[in-house]
């Protein structure tokens, strides 16, 4: 057993020598660890202009694309690194089966689509983040619904649109829904722009149209595509409801530019462009009204 003994006795002083004569490794500095920082959490953002923040030519600005739009308020509010894949100018149809979006049509810094369709982006650009999605956004049918505006029978040009936007989401959501994941997957509504044709001169019978279209969205859009988003479990943020377009109409205040005018169209007009040049498109202000309401989900 001597033999033994001194083996053991030999091997403890070269473990005692090496931990002598090993250089130790930085300190970290207090408060830090030595694990990895973990991967930035992505925010996925489909749909039409009111994704990607269009704006038009105001005060000498150009049209286009802009960061104070409502995806990336919440995107910056929430730490989320936005990948928005919306094009301006987009309809339901579009966002399944329209390849590409041409730079002008797409918000700043948004990733070139490298002629795939808006949707096969997103499940590419989900799946290759799995597990860390923070959020996924989808705005669509103002596009299918706008033209109805103008139109000599705005029902059934409503029911006609309802009808398309309806069957992209059915088609479109599910396939969305696998890519995400456990992720929370938002869909919004739009302002009643329509309400703004009370003071428009663009619309002779702007205040019948304005009536008629607060139950246009409440009772027909809105709730088709609450119907569609909740399939798939998917949060519906009502936009038109968070910027007062269900409140009376019998309800006024005391407009600077319109002078007594209904609530809902005094709101309309200052959180979108339409009152003031027939534009559907929110002001920052509205983005702003849209970002706290998909924060406040």
């Amino acid at each position: 057993m001597p033999g033994l003994r001194r083996t053991a006795l030999i091997g403890a002083v070269l473990v005692v020598l090496t931990a002598c004569t090993t250089t130790p490794g930085p300190t970290p500095p207090p408060g830090s660890t030595t694990s990895e920082p973990p991967a930035d959490r992505v925010y996925v953002s489909l749909g039409d202009s009111y994704a990607t923040g269009y704006r038009p030519a105001t005060g000498g600005a150009p049209a286009g694309g802009s960061q104070n739009g409502f995806a990336y308020l919440v995107a910056e509010r929430s730490d989320l690194r936005l990948i928005n894949l919306a094009c301006s100018g987009a309809t339901s149809t579009q966002l399944r089966t329209a390849p590409g979006c041409p730079p002008a049509a797409r918000g700043p810094d948004a990733p070139d689509l490298a002629g795939r369709t808006q949707l096969d982006a997103a499940v590419q650009t989900l799946r290759e983040h799995r597990g860390r999605v923070g959020l996924v956004t989808v705005v669509i049918g103002g596009n299918d619904l706008a033209p109805c505006a103008g139109a000599r029978d705005p029902l059934t040009c409503a029911s006609e649109a309802v009808a398309t936007t309806r069957a992209i989401l059915a088609a479109a959501l599910p396939v969305l829904r696998e890519a995400a994941g456990d992720a929370p997957v938002v869909g919004l509504t739009y302002p009643d722009v329509f309400l703004g044709a009370w003071v428009s001169p663009a619309f002779p019978n702007g205040q019948d149209l304005a009536r008629l279209s607060v139950s246009l969205f409440r009772d027909f859009f809105n709730a088709a595509l609450k119907a569609e988003y909740g399939k798939v479990g998917a949060d519906f943020v009502d936009i038109t409801a968070a910027t007062g377009g269900y409140d009376p109409l019998t309800e006024t205040t005391q407009d600077p530019a319109y002078g007594p005018i209904p609530t809902p169209v005094a709101k309309v007009c200052a959180l979108t462009y339409f009152c003031e040049q027939t534009d559907v498109h929110p002001t920052p202000a509205g983005h702003e009204a849209i970002a706290d309401a998909v924060l406040g989900r």
